[in-house]
């Protein structure tokens, strides 16, 4: 049984993964604000939940000193969470940048540097980060949210190669557009059937697919420093 970590827990991607890993794994799930939601989770999937700021470095290491004081370690570390943004590139305050990759990206720095020392002692691990498929290929519109998920890629390619001799794994999930309450709040019903039309499945993910793909990657000893597109063939 393995200890599985999964940042942005109550969102739908995070709450499936989650959903996904409570069949086999001991499973914590983090969460900001949405503390009421985080219980709700886990009283349904027997799971344990911590409150973390990802994007306060003393919120993660405290968080994560808990965790390991809990379960001793951690197999299994999913970057999950995460904000999106759609706002001209004009219209975007240096507030609203640092927002977004404080989050998305230095967020994901934050969770990684808390537990992988952890992981580096035990030479044994499986990192897995959720970008975006605008951080492979960007979208307008969403400039800081763009930049934010490729810089989670590069970091994946370059963690890959430094934690390689730790038995470490590090990949990385692209998702393209996912039915979700996020997508959903940002873009109209219009906007979401044109992209299921311009989607060769023809239709919009779902978030279990991505938590299927996640429990995939981190499985396989022998694939790291990769981007797994889970877009139906958007790209």
């Amino acid at each position: 049984m393995s200890v599985v970590l999964i940042t942005g827990g109550t969102g739908a991607i995070g709450s499936a993964i989650a959903a996904e890993y409570a069949k086999t794994d001991d499973v914590i799930i983090t969460y900001n604000s949405r503390k009421d939601e985080a219980e709700r989770l886990c009283a349904e999937l027997h799971c344990d939940s911590i409150q973390m700021d990802v994007a306060d470095s003393i919120s993660v290491d405290a968080a994560a000193a808990e965790v390991l004081r809990r379960y001793g370690h951690v197999d299994v570390l999913v970057n999950n969470a995460g904000i999106s943004q759609i706002k001209l590139f004009t219209d975007t305050s240096s507030e609203d940048w640092q927002r977004v990759l404080g989050i998305n990206l230095t967020g994901c720095f934050n969770v990684t540097q808390a537990f992988v020392r952890s992981m580096i002692s035990r030479k044994s691990g499986a990192i897995v980060n959720i970008s975006s498929v605008w951080g492979v290929h960007g979208a307008s519109c969403e400039v800081a949210y763009s930049a934010s998920k490729a810089g989670m890629i590069g970091m994946t390619k370059a963690l890959a190669k430094e934690l390689g001799a730790s038995g470490i794994t590090v990949n990385c999930i692209a998702p393209g557009v996912i039915d979700s309450p996020m997508n959903s709040s940002h873009l109209s019903d219009d906007d979401l059937r044109e992209l299921a039309e311009s989607t060769p499945l023809m239709r919009l993910g779902r978030a279990e697919e991505v938590a299927q793909a996640v429990r995939a990657l981190a499985e396989n000893r022998f694939i790291t420093g990769q981007i797994l597109g889970v877009d139906g063939g958007f790209y």
